[in-house]
């Protein structure tokens, strides 16, 4: 494929198709990066690969539940204040 970016997320390599926001990828293979890091940290060298790239998608897939049930829950806010807004007027 002509125009894409090659990169690689724990020495894996992907290509990244033209007109992809390399810097917001770049950001998100540092963070994949470091939750890595961390798993192999706490399971200080007891676990496979596989294991702890399941254990860290499960924390990443935890984390994104919470923040969509947390922006659920500020635009119900903001609706509601919304609503108030226009029945005072």
């Amino acid at each position: 494929m002509s125009g894409t970016t090659n990169l690689a997320v724990l020495g894996v390599p992907i290509a990244v198709k033209p007109g992809a926001d390399t810097s917001r990828i770049q950001e998100a293979i540092a963070l994949v990066q470091k939750r890595f890091e961390d798993q192999v940290a706490r399971s200080r060298g007891g676990q496979g690969k596989d294991v702890l790239l399941t254990f860290m998608a499960l924390e990443l897939a935890d984390e994104l539940l919470q923040l969509k049930k947390q922006q659920e829950t500020y635009l119900d806010r903001v609706q509601n204040l919304l609503n108030t807004i226009q029945e005072a007027k």
